[in-house]
């Protein structure tokens, strides 16, 4: 089994074919600490002018209290110097076709909204004013989309419905399925009710018309090329609040009439027209059934001409998951991002047919892509050395057109990061990427940290990952377990869970550990931990009461009791996609049940900290609860930090600080005292 180790020294990137120990003139470099995060930035879109010749792009800081913001730049690639885009946050930009004109959404003088720039991001001016609801809209798409005339700009806007549900009432009286928000921040506690439509904006004029209406969710819009029709995703069943099902529609621009272009019982997503308006491309699925939160079956690229006929896959040449398509400006090859074995590819696919081209295979994963008239492709790559930068693709020549934490790698050093591939319980072959940890010496021992990725349809790869940066700063290790169910190995390793929750994937992660004992001299099996978030917790949760090889436990956001989890999270299809009946039926209840961390919590033996956000609808906290009751009662030592404010996962980036120094004292309290490990002190 061949393995790649990356090292990285600031923002250079090398790739050796080797194993064994850092080398010295990397022993005496200093790692990440905690209070860093504050300094990293992070570019999220990017989006190319038509021409080419201009980038607009948004970078995220952490340098505030609260969560992160985005600022946007414009970078001139014949110039030294980003412009700033406007005098507010922003995100979401978005060329005029023409290139003179970027759209966004935004803030100015107190508004917030719809806003419009100069190219050069000068003149920004506002629009419309653009809401939004709490309502889940899993893997929506574009919110805002130019006229080919670049006169007009449509964009999706939430407006009351027709819901008697009222939050502020005193009883509130819930007649929704859906009567949980996903929304982490503010005070409510419900479902806002508010429907999304699409609205048209004059530019010169200002002059806002709804075009769309209804008890429906419209989202994910394209104007086409020949002007005349908005596409859009919408879920139109009888129940869309019990069954999951987008489809593609169209609406005319003159009338606001409706046509459907797709009925099918599987979901499309993101559809894009082709150049000449005579085909869309989109994501889409096979499979009857799809959840709302997560899905087992892989996304693929698919055609169709523009009266929804004639659909065949196009990228069923890739036995992977694919994400949303772009169209060349020939209208010849469709892009589309594929996750591969921890990595996220950038792709061409032949629109006539032929073997897929890979156009960006960097190690790390392609977030933001975006393709200029002139065939060149501006994206965002996490690299194994650097959060997210802006890169430039042209004449097959790559360019980093941006560092933004050159000062603070250059003080720091990136640890080695290793793809491990082990046989499991079964003989099925699993990947693993391990973070090695820094001021290794010749016979040194260091613990090691089990960090499980959620989803559990979701990889891990070789990019950056801070806290386990940080981690590798105090000399100890991580290992991150692509277990079976994960994408980025073909269907049918996705497939693999399917029944079998708490299953094969948690002996996966057990044998990746025991792996990688005997791979590496350097792991002390006495110092292990075990943490992770989701999904991720909800193994975490599981692993402990099979096995006592864990002197420490962090699970975030975790699942105890995948009973009390399905009626309670503010979806309810996802244990039905995973295996193939709702709770009540086939004696589901009664599998479920069995495999629940809770049934079986007598035999945990790990002192455990459970983190938990407190307005968690994905997960609700009440997960936390039960499983931190339940270990009392054993007698296990454990603690629970509940963060105000925070939803589905840890957000704020004050919060995320100490979340990773608890993280930190937890284990070195709970591991068994050792001689010292060379350390590497942090500058300041």
């Amino acid at each position: 089994m061949s393995q790649l180790k990356w090292t990285a020294w600031g923002a250079t990137l090398g790739l050796v074919a080797t194993i064994g120990l850092a080398s010295s003139t990397l022993a005496q470099s200093r790692g990440f600490q905690s209070q860093d995060l504050h300094k990293m930035r992070s570019v999220d879109e990017v989006q190319c002018s038509p021409d080419g010749n201009r980038i607009v792009y948004t970078v995220q800081y952490r340098d505030r209290p609260g969560r992160a913001y985005s600022l946007a730049w414009i970078q001139d690639l014949g110039t030294a110097d980003p412009k700033k885009l406007g005098d507010g946050r922003a995100f979401h930009p978005r060329w005029s076709p023409d290139g003179k004109w970027i759209a966004y959404i935004g803030s100015h003088n107190d508004q917030r909204g719809l806003m419009v720039a100069r190219s050069d991001g000068s003149q920004a001016s506002f629009l419309a004013p653009v809401q939004w609801t709490n309502h889940p809209l899993p893997s929506s798409g574009e919110r805002l989309t130019w006229s080919p005339d670049g006169k007009s700009i449509a964009f999706v806007s939430a407006t009351p419905g027709p819901d008697t549900d009222d939050a502020g009432a005193d009883p509130v009286v819930i007649t929704r399925y859906l009567y949980k928000p996903t929304a982490s921040e503010g005070l409510t506690r419900f479902n806002d009710n508010r429907r999304v439509h699409i609205f048209i904006v004059e530019i010169e004029t200002k002059k806002v018309r709804q075009l769309t209406r209804g008890d429906y969710y419209e989202h994910s819009i394209a104007w086409s090329p020949t002007g005349d029709e908005i596409l859009f995703v919408s879920n139109r069943e009888s129940n869309p609040d019990q069954f999951f099902n987008y489809d593609i529609f169209a609406a005319h621009v003159d009338n606001g009439s409706v046509r459907r272009l797709t009925r099918t019982e599987s979901a499309e997503y993101r559809p894009r027209w082709s150049p000449d308006g005579q085909s869309i491309a989109l994501q889409g699925t096979q499979r009857g059934l799809t959840s709302s939160e997560t899905t087992m079956e892989d996304t693929h690229i698919w055609l169709m001409d523009a009266d929804g006929g004639n659909r065949k896959e196009l990228g069923a040449g890739i036995d992977n998951r694919q994400g949303a398509p772009g169209w060349s400006s020939d209208g010849r090859s469709v892009y589309t991002t594929v996750q591969e074995r921890g990595n996220i590819r950038l792709y061409r696919l032949p629109v006539s047919g032929g073997a897929p081209e890979l156009i960006v295979g960097e190690p790390g994963t392609v977030r933001s892509w975006s393709l200029a008239r002139n065939g060149a492709v501006a994206y965002g790559l996490d690299s194994p050395g650097d959060m997210r930068q802006l890169y430039l693709k042209k004449n097959g020549a790559v360019e980093q057109l941006t560092d933004l934490n050159r000062e603070i790698l250059a003080r720091r050093q990136v640890a080695e990061v290793e793809a491990m591939q082990f046989l499991s319980f079964d003989g099925v072959e699993v990947e693993a990427y391990v973070v090695h940890p820094l001021g290794r010496t010749p016979g040194s021992k260091h613990p090691l940290i089990a960090m499980i990725k959620g989803g559990p349809h979701s990889q891990r790869g070789p990019s950056f990952h801070f806290k386990a940066q940080v981690y590798a700063s105090r000399g100890w290790g991580v290992l991150m377990v692509n277990y079976r169910g994960s994408t980025g190995y073909g269907q049918a390793f996705a497939d693999a869970i399917f029944g079998d929750q708490n299953g094969g994937e948690a002996k996966d992660v057990v044998y990746g550990v025991q792996a990688a004992a005997r791979r590496y001299d350097w792991v002390d099996s006495n110092r292990l931990g075990i943490e992770g978030g989701s999904y991720g917790g909800q193994l975490s949760n599981w692993i402990i009461t099979q096995t006592p090889m864990f002197k420490a436990a962090i699970p975030i956001a975790s699942i105890s009791n995948l009973i009390s989890f399905n009626y309670m999270a503010y979806y309810h299809d996802y244990l039905a996609v995973e295996f193939g009946a709702l709770p009540h039926q086939d004696n589901l209840m009664d599998v479920l049940w069995e495999r629940s961390a809770l049934k079986h919590v007598g035999n945990v033996k790990t002192p455990t900290m459970l983190v938990h956000g407190e307005n968690d609808n994905d997960v609700p906290i009440a997960e936390a609860e039960q499983y931190y009751i339940a270990l009392k009662d054993v007698g296990v030592e454990t603690i629970m930090v509940r963060y105000p404010r925070e939803g589905h996962g840890i957000r704020e980036i004050g919060h995320q600080v100490d979340l990773m120094e608890r993280s930190i004292d937890w284990y070195a309290t709970h591991f068994p005292s050792h001689a010292p490990t060379a350390t590497p002190a942090a500058s300041k």
